[in-house]
């Protein structure tokens, strides 16, 4: 099964892919469990975030970023998600394809039609079964964020767009998920951490056919 996690930056999405993998893994084993990232995950896909995030490329172009996240997403389902689907485990990825509709098609204003079909050829057509979006306001998740930088998290060139622009991510995410509702779902990520697990677990459960209540 795969399942990616989406949600705009501060939703906490990535402490809940962790947490969730950490639940799982004691539930299924540790094998059956593929916990990912994007853009990352695979040892080139990683160098390719390096230059993505890096704050001394304030001059990148967008559709240069655009190409380098598909290139980035092109080597991780083909060395890491595909691999691990077809060994029947469950990969969960923190982020995938949504985002860069999200944030490049809708946020910096691309073609959609060139984004989809780009995106497309990069993953081969694969799409998640299920994924979760993490519902949080803007002024909430930059709040966050900026909190999450003040303790040392990492600052990168995507943390440091427009209001403006993060309001067209934010649409954008909104427009994906009635354009496809039977494949998303949404949590409210204004609680605490513990409320969204539990949360996150009850959604899951009936989908793995096993209770993850507890």
């Amino acid at each position: 099964m795969f399942i990616t996690l989406e949600g705009m930056d501060g939703s906490g999405k990535s402490t809940q892919a962790r947490l969730l993998a950490e639940f799982l893994r004691a539930q299924f084993g540790a094998a059956k469990i593929v916990l990912t990232r994007e853009p990352g995950g695979a040892a080139i896909s990683e160098q390719i975030r390096g230059v993505i995030h890096s704050l001394r490329n304030d001059n990148m172009a967008p559709l240069t970023e655009f190409l380098l996240y598909n290139a980035a997403r092109a080597q991780i389902v083909a060395e890491v998600i595909r691999p691990a689907l077809a060994q029947d485990k469950i990969v969960l990825c923190d982020r995938y394809a949504d985002s860069t509709l999200a944030y490049q098609g809708y946020g910096r204003q691309l073609d959609l039609a060139m984004v989809r079909d780009v995106t497309r050829y990069a993953t081969g057509g694969l799409k998640p079964d299920l994924t979760f979006y993490f519902e949080l306001d803007i002024e909430a998740g930059l709040a966050r964020r900026n909190q999450g930088h003040a303790r040392g998290e990492e600052l990168n060139r995507m943390d440091v767009q427009t209001r403006e622009f993060y309001a067209r991510v934010y649409n954008g995410y909104k427009l994906l998920r009635q354009a496809e509702p039977a494949r998303w779902i949404v949590i409210d990520g204004s609680r605490a951490v513990e409320s969204v697990q539990a949360d996150l677990r009850a959604q899951l459960s009936p989908r793995l056919r096993v209770n993850l209540s507890s």
